[in-house]
């Protein structure tokens, strides 16, 4: 081998090697941002049992929003901003308001659940129409429900535990249930389908996306999830490094079981560590079309 080759050779080695170190620096820079990159997802629904009156309902949803150590109230402010830009017709919040402590730190559970307030009061902001739906993640359980549940209900959002209540709009109406968490406590379809007439147009919030799977036993036309973070870090050719249990198998985006429809949200906020890579924050805004 020559001189000049070997020389060329370990300019390249170098090359390259200045080149990959720049490449991982540059993705962890990017995992740093990108938390704060909150996209808006625009999907269209095609609801073969929504009203023709309702046809391009707009449906904005945040989920997994975990105020507090990583997601401040400023950060959460320009995300109700930017929901209001949409001019949805209905809100709906799918749970996860704050983050539940490590074992080590169980008897704090209700300081961490206390979070809620500030987190209710901005998102008392958001404005819709129709009003504010919410349920209650894993998280929200896992500290205090009870506190969660009052902040939530006394800044003027709809709580819904195992229950559904008609929307009304352009004198027609659709039916949105918000079922209780898998994890902790007892989703009933049952009990919050009863009151729904047969033949009527169904959307479930439920915090975990693999209870959909259960879900195809009943009469639903649309259901709508978060809990996954869509796995926060994704890496090229591999996917998601971690999904949570309840989310492993709709982790992001939407999905087709049958003749029900799925989408999982891939959330606002970060837990374990402060960062997304390959997976930004999201803000999902549904339109609502009629097949009819």
């Amino acid at each position: 081998m020559s001189w000049s080759n070997e020389i060329s050779r370990r300019t390249f080695f170098k090359a390259a090697t200045g080149l990959a170190g720049a490449t991982v620096l540059g993705s962890a820079g990017f995992a740093f941002l990108e938390p704060h990159e909150l996209q808006v997802e625009q999907v269209e629904i095609q609801l073969r049992r929504l009203p023709p009156a309702l046809d391009g309902f707009r449906v904005a949803q945040l989920s997994d929003i975990h105020f507090g150590e990583y997601l401040g109230l400023d950060y959460l402010r320009k995300v109700v901003a930017t929901t209001n830009a949409q001019k949805p017709d209905l809100v709906l919040l799918t749970g996860d308001y704050v983050t539940a402590p490590d074992y080590s730190h169980r008897r704090e559970r209700n300081q961490y659940a206390l979070q809620i307030w500030p987190c209710a009061e901005v998102l008392s902001d958001l404005q819709a129409r129709c009003g504010r739906l919410a349920i209650l993640g894993n998280h929200d359980c896992h500290t205090n429900p009870a506190i969660v549940t009052e902040a939530l209900r006394e800044k003027g959002h709809a709580v819904l535990h195992n229950q559904a209540i008609p929307i009304e709009a352009n004198g027609a109406r659709v039916w949105f249930a918000g079922l209780a968490d898998v994890l902790n406590q007892y989703p009933d379809p049952e009990t919050a389908f009863r009151p729904v007439p047969p033949g009527e147009c169904v959307v479930v919030a439920v915090h975990e996306p693999d209870y959909a799977d259960e879900l195809r036993r009943y009469p639903v036309d649309f259901v709508v999830s978060g809990h996954s973070h869509g796995g926060q870090v994704r890496l090229p050719g591999v996917g998601a490094v971690y999904l949570p249990r309840g989310a492993r198998k709709y982790p992001m985006g939407y999905y087709r079981l049958g003749d029900l429809q799925l989408y999982t949200n891939r959330g606002v906020g970060m837990i374990g560590l402060p960062v997304r890579f390959l997976c930004p924050p999201e803000l999902t805004v549904f339109t609502l079309r009629s097949t009819t």
